[in-house]
């Protein structure tokens, strides 16, 4: 026979210690106070964009996109092996 969790309604396993679908356990209390709403996670109001601004500010060490010079090398690494391609 197994228990519900209180927390969620989720079925608990004989001898659960926590709820494999919340993780309400005993430590939480069991009871309707635990739950994801005081984890502070994102939610639909959250600006990513804004939020990597202010955190890491609006230069970006990384540049956007392929540079030039690795166009370049591909290029002619693809040059040499179509060239060695057809030298056999």
């Amino acid at each position: 026979m197994s228990e519900e969790c209180p927390n969620c309604g989720a079925e608990l396993p004989l001898g659960a210690r926590a709820c494999p679908e919340c993780g309400s356990d005993e430590t939480t209390g069991w009871s309707e106070q635990a739950g994801a709403e005081r984890l502070d996670l994102p939610d639909e109001s959250f600006d990513y964009d804004e939020y990597t601004k202010r955190e890491f500010g609006t230069n970006s060490p990384v540049p956007r996109g392929l540079h030039w010079f690795w166009w370049v090398v591909a290029v002619l690494l693809l040059a040499g092996i179509f060239v060695l391609w057809f030298a056999w």
